[in-house]
This record gives C-alpha cells, sequence and structure tokens, in this order.
C-alpha cells in the first residue's frame, strides 16, 4: 500500500485472467493487470532475462535464512545491476556509465 507506483502484473499467457478470485485478489490490491497480444512475447524478454541474471548471480547456490534478508540482498543487487554491473550491450560500460557518456557526446 505504500508504493506510490502504479503495480503491474503482466501475464503473456493468459491464464491469470481465467481465476476469478486471483483478479479479485489483484483488484483488491490495486494491481493493474496486463497481457500480452498474441505472438507478442518480445516484451517480456528483459523482464525474463534480468530475472535470469539475478537468480544465477544471487540466489542458486545460497540460503537466506529470512524473507528480509532475502529481500535486502535483492535490494542491493538490483541496484547494483542498474549502477555497476557491466553489460555487452553497453559497450562493457555499466548503465549509468553508458548514460554519462552518451550524455557527453550527444
Amino acid at each position: 500500500n505504500d508504493c506510490p507506483y502504479r503495480r503491474t502484473f503482466h501475464s503473456d499467457q493468459g491464464w491469470a485472467y481465467q481465476m476469478n478470485t486471483y483478479v479479485q485478489t489483484l483488484k483488491d490490491n490495486r494491481i493493474f493487470q496486463s497481457m500480452s497480444r498474441k505472438g507478442t512475447c518480445l516484451d517480456n524478454s528483459p523482464m525474463e532475462n534480468f530475472f535470469s541474471i539475478l537468480k544465477q548471480e544471487l540466489y542458486y547456490g545460497k540460503n537466506y535464512r529470512s524473507q528480509n534478508e532475502l529481500r535486502r540482498a535483492i535490494e542491493n543487487y538490483i541496484y547494483y545491476y542498474n549502477n555497476y554491473r557491466i553489460k555487452e550491450k553497453l559497450n562493457w560500460k555499466s548503465p549509468v556509465e553508458f548514460r554519462q557518456f552518451n550524455q557527453k557526446t550527444a
């Protein structure tokens, strides 16, 4: 409830639209439903890639003693991923370095 942004639940299969209890739970919690048109799965690709990397680098092989410990680890990882983790697609720069470099050359 303290989230200042619109929360969205996205499904590319539409299964969530068929479950009345689930749909009502989302509405009760002010969560917007989103679904891809048939044959347009590419909108999920960036998030699926991110979650795959997150699980590989943060989750697999590690034990977390509590939900809060896992939450802190995920929050720290997201900050690291967005600010420091270099990416081949960004010419081996972090997102911050890439944006700063492009602002200087623009």
